[in-house]
């Protein structure tokens, strides 16, 4: 089966980590895959191109510019699959992809599609849908948002969780030093992930838990803020700003607790990254993580926003390594049963083989 993913870039993110390790994955079962993007390479791209896997960069231009590059690079590929990951890359992509005889279009939506919507994105996303077989939401949240969305096209969204590659165990002296219970968040340094709500949770429970460390391992805009927020509370011994880090295995494995405090979210790759070594979770009750969390008893989820709720969760997890010891066995367990790469890919060649629209193609 000739697969082609449609994205934005390859930059390092959630979305963009599982089309890499789903192109991994898919060739080896013996598929002809490769990625579209329309804006830049990125890191990953680079990574995927030295593996052998064709990633063509059309450029960012105008949308009916780019409308046509993807109609003649459809064409001229013939691709039984086209998978569009977001949003933009689906208006971009989708109806090209049909108008070339492309025998399955799949969209995923890789965030929570909470309300309040965009109502024109939205209805433009649902009058793309029409072309599209399938609308993938990853997470339960994700598709009930979907189907409450403008004009939302139904009877076509299903939900396929997110799955990715166990990661792989760091031995211990390649730990990064660790100076007592510590929590890990890895991730884009975003507003919408409210890092200061942890800050400030952070600094709260470190009476009850002096030895307490937090690791902030990723960059983005909220870094100098974060570090003046850290300064500002005094906890600047507590807290370390890894930036970008290829060898989050390390972290994973050395860390006590993963934790993230969202205020939107929908199935965050690292929770997932963090299950595959048996790590609790702290999370914020939003979205797919409180999904997953909730549903496989693997840590403990608090309001959005409210640090002091989060701090009394911190010490009541450094407090319990026998609950924490719960969560990590069910952690292990919930993803060896539903959050494998290969559960996700399942779920995902099932769809390519099944379009709904092919009775609109030419035979």
């Amino acid at each position: 089966m000739k697969i082609v993913h449609v994205v934005y870039s390859l930059e390092m993110g959630g979305a963009e980590i599982l089309v890499a390790q789903l192109c991994r994955l898919q060739r080896s079962n013996g598929h002809d895959v490769s990625v579209c993007a329309y804006s830049n390479l990125g890191p990953l791209g680079e990574i995927l191109r030295s593996e052998g896997i064709r990633v063509h960069v059309l450029g960012e231009a105008p949308f009916t510019r780019t409308f046509m590059r993807f109609l003649r690079e459809f064409r001229s590929t013939r691709p039984d699959v086209v998978h569009c990951h977001n949003p933009a890359p689906t208006l971009q992509a989708a109806v090209g992809a049909r108008l070339a005889g492309v025998k399955c279009i799949v969209s995923t939506r890789h965030s929570l599609v909470a309300p309040p919507y965009e109502t024109a994105s939205e209805v433009a996303y649902s009058f793309v849908s029409l072309f599209c077989d399938w609308i993938v939401g990853i997470c339960d949240v994700t598709c009930e948002n979907l189907r409450n969305a403008p004009l939302s096209r139904r009877d076509r969204i299903t939900r396929v969780y997110n799955g990715v590659d166990r990661l792989p165990p760091a031995p211990p002296e390649d730990h990064p030093e660790q100076h007592g219970f510590t929590l890990l968040f890895v991730g884009r340094l975003a507003e919408i992930k409210d890092l200061p709500t942890m800050v400030k949770a952070a600094a709260l429970a470190l009476p009850s838990v002096p030895n307490l460390q937090l690791w902030i391992v990723g960059h983005g805009i909220m870094r100098e803020p974060l570090e003046a927020l850290v300064h500002q509370l005094g906890i600047a011994d507590h807290v370390t700003f890894w930036g970008e880090r290829l060898d989050i295995a390390h972290f994973f494995s050395a860390a006590d607790v993963y934790a993230m405090s969202s205020v939107s979210e929908g199935l965050p790759m690292s929770l997932l990254q963090a299950m595959s070594v048996g790590l609790p979770a702290l999370v914020t009750d939003v979205g797919g993580m409180a999904e997953v969390v909730r549903n496989a008893n693997c840590g403990l989820y608090t309001p959005v926003g409210d640090a002091a709720a989060m701090a009394e969760a911190m010490v009541l997890l450094a407090s319990h390594p026998a609950r924490r010891a719960t969560f990590a066995a069910s952690a292990t367990t919930a993803y060896d049963e539903h959050f494998t790469l290969e559960h996700t890919d399942a779920a995902y060649m099932a769809l390519y083989r099944k379009p709904r629209n092919a009775r609109l193609l030419k035979k």
